[in-house]
């Protein structure tokens, strides 16, 4: 205690800052939610999730937990990707995922149990934050790449202009000047 004019004033008091503590990195969490959410590549017809040695690798390359079953993981994958691009049907329900509160610097924080348990704590640190409305997915159909929107007024439509966006213009030109 410190007495200043006789009155005790308590010193002020370090703590960490909430942030720091729950390691909350909205470009780490969107690098790894696109990339999960990107796993089916549908250009290349490969899905990382249709071959399990391929999907542990994907995981321990991310430095995330223990690679979980790839079909339960699909299920949430493709719920995650149905509600970005605003396709999800009523019916559609993904099944729970565990994740635990852990005290870091005494601070709540969420962690996975898991990898897919990784991925879902950074969907929702992008959720609380305000950038899981910015992702979306490329509206061609040969392509359906999830993409974080960075325009300023959130309008881009296409993954990239130049490829996806320019085959879709040129398409729509080729179908208004043909005969």
């Amino acid at each position: 205690m410190v007495f200043v004019n006789s009155d005790a004033v308590a010193p002020e008091v370090v703590r960490p800052p909430a942030q720091q503590a729950a390691a909350l990195d909205a470009d780490r969490d969107l690098e790894l939610v696109l990339n999960f959410l990107n796993t089916c590549d549908v250009e290349a017809g490969t899905d990382v999730l249709d071959d399990p040695e391929l999907w542990r690798r994907w995981c321990a390359e991310r430095g995330l937990g223990a690679a979980p079953e790839p079909a339960a993981v699909r299920e949430i994958r493709d719920s995650m990707r149905a509600a970005i691009s605003c396709a999800a049907p009523a019916a559609l329900v993904a099944p729970a995922w565990q994740v635990q509160v852990e005290l870091r610097a005494g601070i709540p924080v969420l962690a996975g149990a898991d990898a897919l348990g990784d991925v879902l704590v950074a969907a929702t640190h992008l959720v609380h934050t305000g950038y899981w409305d910015r992702i979306k997915i490329c509206p061609a159909e040969n392509c359906l790449w999830a993409f974080y929107d960075r325009s300023r007024n959130r309008s881009r439509t296409w993954c990239s202009m130049r490829v996806c966006g320019n085959r879709e213009k040129a398409r729509s030109w080729r179908e208004r000047h043909s005969g």
